[in-house]
């Protein structure tokens, strides 16, 4: 991986911040992969700090994994688009859900269920999908450094480089 810290553009952080699934995957000191489904993205004013909110109990592999220094990528793709994005970080720091974290998580869990809404899925099944977690999420935070296009397509595993 790039060294380099990408700053994502502002199409870039609407689009990681809108009504996208998120996972996030690592990997054991053996190569074990590990992943978790975020509940909601916030990315720092300059671009170049990834935020995402996990609930603990569900990602307890994951958090592991980051826990003891391996790598991180995250994927968010808009299900009504498939349009895909991926980021690197070489690692993460874990905190604490404040106020502002657990409201975004809301927040998020909002807009995503109106997308899947659109594709007929039943409110009563999202709403158990996205059961408010907050009470026991915590924070992921990363620094990208890689990007790349993963929309299916010709351009699918593209690098972006530079400003992600």
């Amino acid at each position: 991986m790039n060294a380099t810290v990408l700053s994502l553009d502002q199409a870039q952080r609407r689009f990681i911040t809108g009504p996208v699934a998120v996972n996030i995957a690592s990997r054991s000191a053996r190569g074990v992969p590990s992943i978790a489904r975020a509940y909601g993205c916030h990315v720092s004013a300059d671009g170049d700090r990834i935020t995402l909110y996990l609930p603990a109990a569900r990602a307890s592999a994951l958090l592991a994994d980051v826990r003891g220094g391996a790598p991180v990528a995250a994927v968010f793709t808009r299900p009504a688009t498939h349009e895909t994005l991926q980021l690197k970080g070489r690692r993460a720091d874990i905190v604490p859900v404040d106020a502002v974290g657990r409201e975004r998580m809301r927040a998020y869990a909002r807009l995503f269920r109106e997308e899947l809404v659109a594709f007929g899925l039943e409110p009563r099944f999202l709403d158990g999908m996205l059961a408010p977690v907050e009470l026991e999420a915590v924070a992921l935070g990363f620094n990208p450094v890689a990007a790349f296009d993963q929309t299916p397509g010709p351009d699918a595993g593209r690098p972006l480089s530079g400003r992600a």
